[in-house]
């Protein structure tokens, strides 16, 4: 049965963060508990998967941003399953308009606080411990962490994984994008300010976190360059960030290789969380 909160409540009346409904679902991973979870940000509904290590909670929480827009980029249960086995507690937002949410995303305007609400959230569930949140951003997802980072106080470290960290190379790159681009964001030459709103590389001095970057050199959906380029900036401004580039791997990595670079992924988030403690 679902776990239903403030249900009597207006939704505009239930502050962001606040949890609406916790549905169980079916789990094909032994002692990873799924969750369908419904949450407030802006007054909106918002959905998200929730991945629970039953035999390690309390657990640090954390936050998959997934990459793509609308159908394209979903979450996917099994990528987050993997995650969950590593000992964090696993919360994947599907951004509003999504999978039966209100609103509609908008590629890092106003859905980026979906993801800031989302830290609030994983902050309140029973089975999360006491602290910073970290992130792990995919593809377009990147850009949605790292907005997290420069505005909301709790996130933690962020891992940008086949990340876009300028929008106006995406656009160039990606022509079979410009459409959508074009509807959901502007024109780069008439929205420019939009456009920079969404790359990190324009605001990078506002990170105060941690940074680790993951590329494969073969993306052709999302140019190592872009995070050949980031890394650049980060060093410029003297942030702390490592980078781990992948020779010859595409955008999704193959499984053996993808469950190696996580391994190496949540080593470093375990690394800076305990660093940040400090």
């Amino acid at each position: 049965m679902p776990l239903a909160v403030d249900t009597n409540a207006s939704t505009c009346a239930l502050p962001n963060g606040t949890l609406v409904e916790r549905e169980p679902l079916r789990s094909l991973t032994k002692n990873i508990s799924l969750y369908l979870l419904t949450y407030i940000s802006q007054g909106l509904r918002v959905k998200g998967y929730l991945a629970v290590p039953d035999l390690a909670v309390p657990a640090p929480g954390l936050i998959y941003c997934r990459g793509g827009i609308r159908k394209v980029g979903m979450v996917r249960k099994r990528r987050i399953m993997s995650m969950a086995k590593r000992g964090f507690v696993v919360f994947a937002p599907f951004y509003r308009g999504n999978e039966g949410g209100e609103g509609r995303e908008d590629f890092g305007g106003e859905d980026r606080f979906d993801v800031c609400h989302a830290v609030s959230l994983v902050q309140q569930l029973p089975e999360v411990l006491p602290g910073k949140v970290p992130l792990i951003g995919f593809s377009r997802g990147a850009l949605m962490a790292m907005l997290a980072a420069k505005e909301c106080p709790e996130a933690g470290p962020v891992v940008v994984w086949g990340g876009v960290s300028n929008l106006f190379d995406t656009y160039e790159e990606r022509v079979d994008l410009r459409r959508m681009l074009k509807r959901v964001v502007g024109h780069p030459r008439k929205e420019a300010e939009a456009y920079e709103q969404r790359s990190p590389v324009y605001w990078i001095d506002r990170i105060q976190v941690p940074i680790m970057i993951v590329h494969g050199t073969s993306d052709d959906q999302v140019s190592v360059e872009q995070s050949r380029r980031l890394a650049l900036k980060l060093e410029e401004a003297g942030k702390d960030y490592t980078m781990e580039l992948y020779d010859g791997l595409p955008h999704r990595f193959p499984k053996e290789e993808d469950e190696r670079a996580l391994d190496a992924v949540f080593a470093w988030i375990t690394r800076k969380l305990e660093e940040m403690k400090a």
